[in-house]
């Protein structure tokens, strides 16, 4: 099934709870999936480009939750992360602490990095091959806290 297909079938159910944070979330991701296909000129997507869309979604979600708490504005802050949870359920499960920090590990081995001069070969692969299962900034966390140490 195709994330166009889970996204309507959502979009059904929640219309049919009256949930209306997951319908907006929904009509968000229907939206720019609509926006992507018309601004590419094909019907379909790979599934890295689902999982990248969707990603960006999560992000402008949890980076304007995270302006509005600043602003001290829990109460602009709360659907922000609502949505940003109901987009994320869309995308793969998401690596834990010690599988990225191991993953990355064996990666740094394998390319031979000896410093943070190396650190944009180190990102490159591990962000090809982490796409969707790990966030770029807690690759980048890891990545800078392996090379330095």
């Amino acid at each position: 099934m195709s994330l166009q297909e889970k996204i309507m079938e959502q979009l059904k159910a929640a219309m049919r709870s009256k949930d209306t944070v997951a319908l907006q979330s929904l009509r968000a991701v229907k939206s720019e999936i609509l926006l992507a296909q018309t601004k590419g000129g094909t019907a379909s997507f790979t599934e890295e480009d689902e999982i990248k869309l969707l990603q960006k979604l999560v992000k402008q979600r949890k980076d304007s939750a995270a302006l509005y708490i600043e602003q001290s504005r829990q109460d602009l802050a709360d659907p922000e992360l609502a949505e940003a949870a109901i987009i994320a359920h869309f995308l793969p499960t998401q690596m834990s602490l010690e599988e990225l920090k191991s993953f990355i590990g064996e990666l740094i081995v394998k390319v031979g990095a000896t410093g943070m001069k190396d650190m944009g070969k180190v990102m490159g692969m591990a962000s090809k091959e982490l796409a969707g299962k790990a966030d770029g900034k807690a690759i980048s966390t890891i990545v800078k806290e392996l090379l330095v140490s």
